[in-house]
């Protein structure tokens, strides 16, 4: 009952004309819109865009059912990706790409996200917009350089031989290079002000949008001066543009490796453009957890998860703004790429992290919200634990990684049913504090 009397409310405010007071506010440390405080259980949706595109790769169809089935659980708050570069002959890529080469746009997946948001904005969701990715499946920074200096990217793994060290280099100079920084640019002002064929709305003027994010978890790569200026100027012009978003970076926070990977918590999120900060949390991803060895590494991967939790929570105080935990994730059971794998392991972190998240938002920390990464849907892996290839099902897991590692799929129903009650929990605030 609270779900469905809070999505009519949220729902109603799309439905009445558009204000000021339709968007997504910053009020001190917490969210708001129309003056309620507004707190979120979401979920990462990178692929909605291609789902909604009516060229290869897309079926409207399947995407009108995966939000669906979303709005029904209460998973209200989409992060998705607006941005995808390079030829469609490179590998382990989102393909087809948004920008071919520089300032050549598709506008079959531009008319994509126009579709996606006009349905996400009938069901009264949430999008959080990404326009750039540090890392290489969506194309991102490294192809930015690539086209820039006419040089091959050096690709991590899978590569044969790839090396993230080398990688992260040629990815974070992207941020002193100016042909590739024009270039984004001029990417980044066609889309906040594009004009969506189906609303016939701007899309700075449309409230379904809750946020633009500068990019998918850019790192320094050893210069953290010279990503803080990239945070602080593209965070100027995108204000400069629209007045009514938030915008964020789409940082991890300070990983277990702050100085190689260039990043500073407090000095990232308190460039003054920066609305809000995130973090992103990955048990697996940074060593401290073996799915193969649930028993002896499990225990030690919670409480280091709630440490980092906690540390910048700490740390978001100190500046004042919002905090959003908008990665984490747990693989299947025995590491089992099989989607028929059981999920008791990655349930049981995922309440205990929804717990954590929850507990943070009730006492009035800064912590207002949560995505988990990610929905797979209906979607299944061609060949689960195999890297994706084109014309395969899109799910949770980008096509550099193995297909299966982190999705949540429509079947898993234990999984399904702890997110919509936690959902619930996390809107419930909503109604408490907005009487």
């Amino acid at each position: 009952m609270i779900r469905s009397l809070t999505g009519i409310l949220l729902a109603g405010v799309l439905a009445a004309p558009v204000s000021a007071a339709d968007f997504v506010k910053v009020r001190g440390t917490h969210f708001e819109i129309q003056g309620r405080p507004y707190y979120f259980l979401g979920t990462n949706f990178w692929e909605g865009m291609n789902l909604a595109s009516q060229g290869p790769g897309g079926d409207r169809a399947r995407l009108r059912r995966e939000l669906d089935r979303l709005h029904g659980l209460g998973v209200d708050n989409l992060r998705i990706i607006a941005a995808s570069e390079g030829p469609d002959t490179e590998p382990w890529r989102i393909v087809p790409a948004v920008q071919k080469a520089p300032g050549v746009y598709d506008p079959a997946l531009l008319d994509g996200l126009d579709y996606l948001l006009s349905e996400m904005g009938k069901r009264g969701m949430r999008a959080v917009v990404v326009l750039n990715n540090f890392w290489p499946w969506s194309g991102g920074m490294v192809q930015y350089v690539a086209w820039s200096r006419k040089t091959s990217i050096p690709y991590p793994p899978p590569a044969a031989n790839g090396d993230w060290d080398t990688y992260q280099r040629y990815s974070a100079s992207f941020y002193k290079d100016q042909k590739a920084l024009a270039w984004f640019r001029k990417f980044l002002r066609a889309v906040v002000q594009r004009k969506n064929g189906y609303t016939k709305m701007r899309y700075q003027d449309d409230p379904t949008i809750m946020s633009w994010q500068l990019a998918n978890e850019p790192r320094g790569g050893g210069d953290a001066a010279a990503l803080e200026g990239w945070i602080r100027d593209t965070a100027a012009l995108i204000k400069s543009l629209d007045r009514h978003h938030l915008v964020t970076t789409g940082c991890e926070g300070e990983t277990p490796w702050p100085k190689a990977t260039g990043l500073d918590f407090v000095k990232d999120h308190s460039i003054p453009g920066i609305d809000y900060a995130t973090m992103h949390i990955w048990a697996q991803n940074w060593g401290w957890y073996d799915p193969a060895q649930e028993k002896e590494t499990y225990g030690a991967a919670v409480a280091k998860m709630a440490a980092y939790f906690d540390d910048h929570v700490a740390k978001a105080r100190t500046f004042g703004k919002p905090l959003v935990l908008e990665e984490f994730g747990l693989m299947r059971d025995s590491g089992d790429f099989e989607p028929r794998a059981g999920t008791a392991a990655r349930d049981r972190y995922y309440g205990t992290v929804f717990s954590k998240v929850f507990d943070a938002a009730q006492a009035s920390s800064p912590v207002a919200g949560v995505n988990f990464w990610a929905w797979a849907g209906e979607g299944r892996p061609t060949q689960p634990g195999g890297i994706w290839k084109a014309g395969e099902p899109f799910i949770g897991d980008p096509p550099h990684e193995r297909q299966g590692w982190y999705s949540v799929y429509d079947g898993d129903s234990a999984t399904v049913k702890l997110i919509g009650e936690w959902a619930g929990k996390m809107r419930s605030l909503i109604l408490e504090r907005g009487r």
